[in-house]
This record gives C-alpha cells, structure tokens and sequence, in this order.
C-alpha cells in the first residue's frame, strides 16, 4: 500500500511480514507530513495483531522536525504500553545525528537494515 504526498515530499510504504508491519518511509517527515504518518500508524496499531510488531525503515527519510521526533517517541512509547515491540533502521545521516544528538539513539532498538530490524522483531 502506497500513500504518495506530493505536497510533503513523504512517502510511505506498508507491508507486512508475518505479524511484522513495516512501514518504509522516504523523504521530509516534518509538519505537514505528521498527521498523515500518525494516520497510516493508528490504522495499522489497530488493525495487526496485538501485541503490535513494527519496524520504521527511517534509511530513506532525509528530515525530520520536532513533530515528527515527538511522533516517533510517542509511537515508540504507545507500541510498548500494548506490549509490542517497535524497531527503527537508521542508516549514517541526518536521522542518525537527531536520534545521537537527542539522546534517542539509546532509548529506540536501531538497526542497520530492515532484515535484522525484523528478525529481532519476530523474536520477541
């Protein structure tokens, strides 16, 4: 499932691996991109089997602002109050600097790539 926004240059990808949703997600995640990406994750919270399992491919996404920092810590947060795991590929870049920078980078599970971030997912 595709969701293009020409108008704030984000792209998101879902697909599902097993019990495991991973969203990939290219471009600005920034104002105007937030309520769209929180949309695509509370539908998707909602619909996979409980405890969710997710893995935010983060390796195409070029900025992120302080609303989606926020949308990150609080899917992050709401994901482990269900009791589901969440994991996050992050490759070297601006994305890795703000989750360094912020202290998140020891708070999130980061992975290099979507594989391992899956494996690790599914284990749980």
């Amino acid at each position: 499932m595709a969701f293009p926004a020409r108008e704030t240059g984000l792209e998101i990808h879902v697909r599902h691996e097993e019990s495991c949703a991973i969203f990939e997600i290219a471009g600005e995640l920034d104002m105007t991109a937030v309520p769209r990406l929180r949309a695509q994750l509370d539908m998707t919270i909602e619909a996979v089997a409980h405890p969710p399992s997710l893995v935010l491919d983060l390796s195409r996404t070029t900025f992120c602002d302080s609303l989606g920092l926020g949308l990150l810590v609080s899917t992050y947060n709401r994901v482990r109050e269900m009791g589901g795991r969440l994991a996050m590929v992050v490759v070297p870049g601006m994305i890795s600097r703000l989750l360094i920078i912020t202290n998140l980078d020891h708070h999130f599970s980061i992975y290099p790539t979507v594989d391992e971030a899956v494996a690790i997912v599914q284990a749980a």
